[in-house]
């Protein structure tokens, strides 16, 4: 087989066999395809090109040669069960230690600003949604994107995601939230829908929104609130799971809520309630 076809059938087994996200088989699938420009056949690769190959651009980041690991190593453990290689060349390969680091989280003041918009165009509409929706809810971008109307019950408050590794569930909508979505989808959304098409949030030829779109939006209205910190979708949902633990929620609800599969995953925020805690405490304590 060539190294397309290689590639293909190990990225057709992701999707098919083990629901891996979109996503992540594109990711899998960009990590293969510069691999392959080095090598002309991948099968015949000794632990030591691939050592090589890793070196190259050594100005990655850590997380970003550990993420090019895990590809490569799952690629070839793909084919070691498959009896068409007999030894995985990643098993060598030691992934970098990195630091990590706590994610990015707005205040409470600096989120009431960004989804402060005023609403006087359907764009307007449908941006407010789309900020209100990824606080309340805690979305990620990949799900936000893919929602279609049938996924939306404003009635009982829930919104229903297709998440990592395909795995459905239900998150509930606060009330700003349901508000919002409900202005756009009503009275703004039919002008945008040329296309007639199920999907939620649409840009201005009536196609679903791009993950682009959303992190140039969100860029562009905390440019226009004077927010500084360096902002995503991702820190809209780091700031909805920290401000829901900051105010008492248990850890294993937020672990439901944002789709974690392991409870370590969403340990993370303990530490930046810890870290805030201790930075109100030297602000305000009197002694």
């Amino acid at each position: 087989m060539s190294n397309d076809e290689l590639i293909n059938k190990f990225t057709e087994y992701l999707s098919w066999h083990r629901n891996y996200s979109e996503n992540t088989v594109s990711n899998y699938k960009g990590v293969l395809e510069k691999l392959a420009s080095k090598y002309s056949n991948l099968l015949n690769i000794t632990t030591d090109d691939l050592r090589k190959y890793l070196k190259i651009g050594s100005n990655l980041s850590s997380k970003t040669i550990s993420a090019r690991i895990s590809a490569i190593n799952a690629f070839y453990n793909y084919f070691l069960k498959e009896g068409i290689i007999n030894i995985n060349p990643a098993d060598g390969l030691v992934r970098p230690k990195h630091e990590s680091r706590l994610p990015n989280v707005l205040g409470i003041e600096e989120v009431s600003s960004l989804l402060n918009i005023t609403v006087l165009t359907p764009f307007d509409a449908r941006n407010k949604a789309i900020l209100e929706l990824l606080y309340s809810s805690g979305l990620r971008i990949s799900e936000l994107t893919n929602l279609e109307l049938s996924n939306i019950d404003l009635d009982d408050a829930l919104v229903r995601v297709m998440g990592k590794g395909r795995k459905e569930r239900v998150v509930p909508l606060g009330d700003y939230a349901i508000e919002a979505v409900r202005d756009y989808i009503v009275n703004y959304r039919p002008s945008l829908n040329k296309k007639n098409t199920t999907y939620v949030f649409l840009n201005n030829r009536g196609t679903p929104i791009s993950r682009q779109f959303i992190f140039k939006t969100i860029k562009e209205e905390c440019t226009k609130k004077g927010i500084k910190k360096s902002v995503s979708p991702h820190t809209l949902r780091h700031s909805f799971a920290t401000h829901l633990l900051k105010n008492g929620a248990d850890l294993r609800i937020i672990q439901e809520l944002l789709g974690h599969e392991n409870l370590s995953t969403t340990q993370v925020y303990t530490h930046i309630s810890n870290e805030t805690l201790h930075r109100d405490y030297d602000d305000h304590a009197p002694r």
